[in-house]
């Protein structure tokens, strides 16, 4: 079945499987972070950008301590730090002053806003406080004299969505605010989900491939993953910027890689097609053999040239790698949890490779995940569950009775793997008990080579450290 046909429901995917948990009242250890995480993460892909909550100051530092772990980088994130007076009477005082201490120490072309679960609750108008803080008479730059930053806001209280639904809804705010018209170009706007550094570069490289200027953004591939400097800067420099933001409305094409399932977020690459005609590519991660040559498939149409030679060997390395150690993969099983982006293309992969993902797992409440899943493995129909809005006790109480190969996934996943003695191959964010988060590669025939030398190395490990006499030579 091509991608482009309509989707099957896999088998009795809503249906709790027999002496599974009823689904609780609470969750514990949920398998998502929050929506203002996603949007600060997103933000900081941009140029000269400080990303700002306005909510109480907790979130900032959870999401700012967050966010470092994995990425081993410093990071600012502003707050407004609404407290009880605030949250009675209005915090719009505390949005002005926040916004202008930014602009005061920080000297930003922007300001990332995004609201939390506080201030949507009491129904701030943020949007209103902003076309107030930019009134040429009563504004910040009357108080100031100084040019007030860009200011750009997307809404996410964390009840509304995952991590994954505020980076798009981020990106998204960005490209509304900036993105204008012009003559068509032959840039080729990129919107990947949420992906590492190591990622964002590899995805650049093979845009330029095909001869393919690209237009990638988020990129917070140097302000997340750079260089030691002498001297600390308050805004690190790289990001996409916001001449390349304005120049999406004039790009040939959009590809989207994710946002297959977001829980009613517009993605950007939907708004360019409805405002400038941009014609919008929606395809899932390419990661594997499969998906990514969906992804190398576009591009070529768009290009118009063949894969570049480099591109075809590292293809035909990987096929030759599938080869020589598809009798590790074979007939194993995993249960893969994460993003929902992430996790459809980890287990069409695991698929391609032998490996039957048993359960898939996700914190996202879209409700798609199931058939999206099914639309591009239709062999997987009936083999596989999936779990929507989930966390970490229902996850660990269908490992212990499935009694999976592996868990693929990030850090959240190995107090399960530790107590259940099911090896983790961590993927995706966060990962906080290793080091080198931001470096894994995950896309592309490069990104899958790596990882399924780590997978196939871990069922060997495992195979090993299970063996009473243990074994060196294969």
């Amino acid at each position: 079945m091509s991608v482009t046909e309509q989707p099957k429901a896999l088998a009795d995917q809503s249906k709790a499987p027999s002496g599974q948990p009823t689904k609780s009242t609470s969750t514990t250890n949920a398998c998502r972070m929050c929506m203002p995480l996603g949007a600060c993460l997103a933000y900081m892909g941009f140029e000269g950008t400080v990303p700002f909550l306005h909510g109480s100051q907790g979130c900032a530092t959870y999401i700012r301590r967050y966010l470092i772990s994995h990425f081993a980088e410093p990071m600012d994130i502003a707050s407004s730090s609404v407290g009880e007076a605030a949250t009675v009477f209005g915090g719009e005082a505390n949005l002005r002053l926040g916004v202008t201490n930014v602009a005061r120490v920080y000297s930003p072309t922007m300001i990332g806003m995004a609201s939390t679960c506080l201030t949507e609750t009491i129904g701030e108008d943020v949007p209103a406080m902003i076309v107030r803080a930019k009134h040429p008479e009563e504004g910040l730059e009357a108080e100031t004299g100084k040019p007030t930053p860009e200011l750009v806001f997307a809404p996410t209280p964390s009840y509304a969505g995952t991590h994954a639904d505020g980076f798009h809804a981020a990106v998204t705010a960005v490209v509304k605010k900036l993105a204008v018209a012009g003559d068509q170009t032959k840039a080729v706007n990129l919107f990947p989900a949420i992906i590492s550094a190591a990622d964002l570069r590899h995805l650049r490289e093979i845009v330029a491939g095909y001869g393919l200027p690209s237009l990638l953004m988020p990129d917070y591939s140097d302000r997340l993953d750079g260089v030691t400097v002498a001297r600390y800067e308050k805004i690190a420099p790289g990001g996409t910027t916001a001449a390349e933001v304005a120049a999406t409305g004039s790009a040939q094409a959009s590809i989207t890689l994710g946002g297959l399932v977001t829980n009613g977020v517009e993605l950007a690459g939907e708004v360019l097609a409805k405002r400038f005609e941009v014609a919008h590519h929606k395809l899932p991660l390419p990661i594997g053999i499969r998906l990514t040559d969906i992804f190398t498939d576009q591009l070529s149409e768009l290009s118009g040239v063949e894969m570049p030679e480099w591109l075809a060997a590292e293809r035909g390395r990987l096929i030759d790698a599938y080869i020589d150690a598809h009798k590790y993969a074979a007939d194993r099983t995993a249960i893969v949890y994460g993003d929902e982006d992430l996790v459809i293309g980890m287990s069409t992969f695991l698929a391609e490779i032998g490996i039957t993902p048993l359960l898939v797992a996700t914190g996202g409440r879209s409700g798609h995940l199931a058939n999206e899943i099914a639309r591009l493995n239709p062999s997987l129909t009936g083999k596989i569950e999936v779990l929507d809005d989930g966390d970490f006790n229902e996850i660990e109480a269908r490992a212990a009775e499935l009694k999976p190969d592996l868990l693929v996934g990030h850090s959240k996943g190995y107090a399960t793997s530790r107590r259940l003695g099911i090896p983790l191959v961590r993927v995706g964010l966060p990962i906080h008990d290793r080091v080198g988060a931001q470096r894994i590669k995950h896309l592309g025939y490069r990104g899958t080579q790596e990882l399924f030398d780590l997978i196939i190395n871990t069922l060997i490990q495992d195979r090993q450290d299970e063996s009473e006499v243990g074994y060196s030579y294969m």
